[in-house]
């Protein structure tokens, strides 16, 4: 604008005063670290930019001025402020001053609580989701899950797949034993799960006789409070009962030994359960080779017979099909999961009520939960149609595991002729379970030591309680005895009465029936 109008002087002026003003800036954020901190990178190379910008324009306008113009330079306080320049007409859209004219789907949309849902639709929608999961997973899927544990059961009643696993590998170990030992070692094996165990029995002693001690101090205390008030019972009339105070105290201590005695049947359970094991765990404690030398094996196929062999691969072909079974019967479990997650009742629902709101004949209508029932019959029978399949499933399991079993029963009379087979299985067998049992009480175990952990410190905590408690109350009680003997030494004695002088005098008179009685002089 100067340089538009031939203000060639006070460009400058206002050049020089925009330059001093850029280098103080680039100087404080030099200068000073909390600054430098704290202004971003795109903010200094702006700051820069602007910087290099008004020292060009700045230098320029002093070398023309100088050398053509020759314009007096003002003082930069004498400038004159410089005046705003309106950019744009601020103008207030029609829909912010009238609004409510534009409340359409076209324009601003409907009102924000035109759609807002009635209360009895969230209780009809809870409704149907109780009803929705009572009948999904305590019917549908409840159902499959125990189809397949029945039928996993009954496999391992026949000791399948693993007698199957003893002929295809008569030598050597099945990988899930092997996988299963690996992780029996790394984990601690056969002494490390004893010492937990051992551990868990040391915790648990500990811990009662921290109860005991509790008990035992309090006991005291309620005895010596006993024996205080048969003393001196007019001193203890303000002085509140053992029974009162210490109720709190001894209900903290018998729930504390609920837990430890819950947590002791819990350890004899673990304890059985590895001494039932302890052979097994210790064999798979050891290293592999030694494991496989227990495992009895041999080097030639036990089963040569080719009627036997074709009863073995039947077998194969039924616990394929089981498996098959259970993969797709996972997979409809899955996929009725993730319909029963995805069904949304509440714009059927809002429909309803619109419907129903439409053909009544009052503007004003009050909804009740039995007027939604067609529509929650009408949702619920996509689901009521996985009966059928079910059924199916059902029973295509019971006629697969009676072929099993009948196949089974061949392959028991045809492995019969080789002893050696039928040790090896049942090795194999009970590592299998030596290994679950294992996991079982590993994870019971380490839950405990932490039951154990968190419960010791709390336990001594109320032992200290106990204790001081105890304390207070005996200092209490010696101070009360100390304040009765000594107000009985501080009473007059009471001269003697008559009759009890001449009771004296009696009692003075030498009987010689009564023994000798003798006083030391003072």
């Amino acid at each position: 604008d100067c340089l538009a109008n031939a203000r060639y002087g006070e460009e400058v002026a206002r050049l020089l005063a925009a330059r001093e003003l850029c280098t103080r800036a680039a100087e404080l954020v030099a200068q000073d670290a909390r600054w430098a901190g704290r202004v971003g990178a795109s903010l200094a190379g702006a700051a820069r930019a602007q910087q290099s910008l008004v020292s060009g324009n700045c230098d320029r306008a002093v070398r023309d001025n100088d050398v053509i113009y020759l314009d007096p330079v003002p003082s930069a306080s004498s400038l004159p402020a410089i005046a705003p320049y309106k950019l744009a007409q601020p103008t207030v859209p029609d829909s912010v001053e009238n609004p409510g004219a534009h409340l359409r789907d076209d324009d601003l949309g409907p009102p924000l609580f035109r759609a807002l849902v009635p209360f009895v639709i969230h209780q009809a929608a809870s409704l149907y989701e109780d009803r929705k999961d009572q009948l999904v997973a305590n019917s549908l899927v409840k159902t499959l899950d125990e189809m397949t544990a029945d039928c996993e059961s009954v496999l391992a009643s026949l000791n399948l797949p693993h007698a199957l696993d003893a002929i295809q590998k008569p030598v050597g170990l099945p990988p899930a034993i092997l996988v299963g030992a690996d992780e029996i070692r790394s984990d601690g094996g056969y002494a490390g799960l004893k010492y937990l165990l051992d551990s868990a029995d040391r915790s648990n002693a500990n811990a009662t006789g921290l109860l005991n001690a509790a008990e035992a101090a309090l006991t005291e205390e309620a005895r010596e409070d006993q024996l205080l008030r048969a003393r001196a019972p007019e001193s203890c009339t303000a002085r509140p009962l053992s029974s009162d105070l210490t109720h709190g105290l001894r209900s903290q201590i018998a729930d504390y030994r609920a837990r430890l005695q819950a947590a002791r049947t819990s350890d004899a359970t673990m304890r059985a359960a590895f001494n039932q094991w302890e052979p097994f765990l210790a064999a798979l404690s050891s290293p592999r080779e030694e494991l496989e030398r227990i495992v009895p094996s041999t080097t030639v196929n036990p089963i040569t017979d080719p009627h036997h062999c074709r009863i073995v691969e039947r077998l194969h072909q039924y616990l394929a099909e089981v498996e098959i079974m259970k993969r797709e019967r996972l997979k409809s479990v899955e996929k009725l999961k993730r319909l029963a997650a995805e069904d949304d009742v509440t714009p059927a629902l809002n429909e309803e009520m619109q419907r129903l709101a439409a053909q009544s004949s009052t503007p004003i209508m009050h909804f009740e939960l039995h007027q939604f029932e067609d529509v929650f019959a009408q949702r619920l029978d996509k689901y009521t149609s996985w009966k059928p399949y079910i059924s199916e499933e059902q029973e295509a399991q019971s006629e697969l595991l009676d072929s099993i079993r009948e196949a089974n029963q061949a392959f028991l009379i045809a492995r019969s002729s080789h002893p050696l087979l039928q040790k090896r299985e049942q090795a194999l067998s009970n590592l299998e379970q030596a290994i679950a049992a294992y996991r079982q009480i590993s994870f019971n175990m380490h839950d405990g030591s932490n039951f154990y952990a968190s419960l010791e410190p709390e336990i001594m905590s109320l032992k200290t309680q106990c204790i001081d408690f105890a304390a207070s109350r005996h200092l209490e009680a010696d101070d009360i005895r100390s304040t009765s003997q000594h107000t009985q030494l501080n009473q007059p004695q009471q001269p003697p009465q008559p009759q009890q002088q001449q009771q004296q005098q009696q009692n003075s008179v030498w009987d010689p029936s009564m023994p000798l009685k003798y006083t030391r002089k003072k």
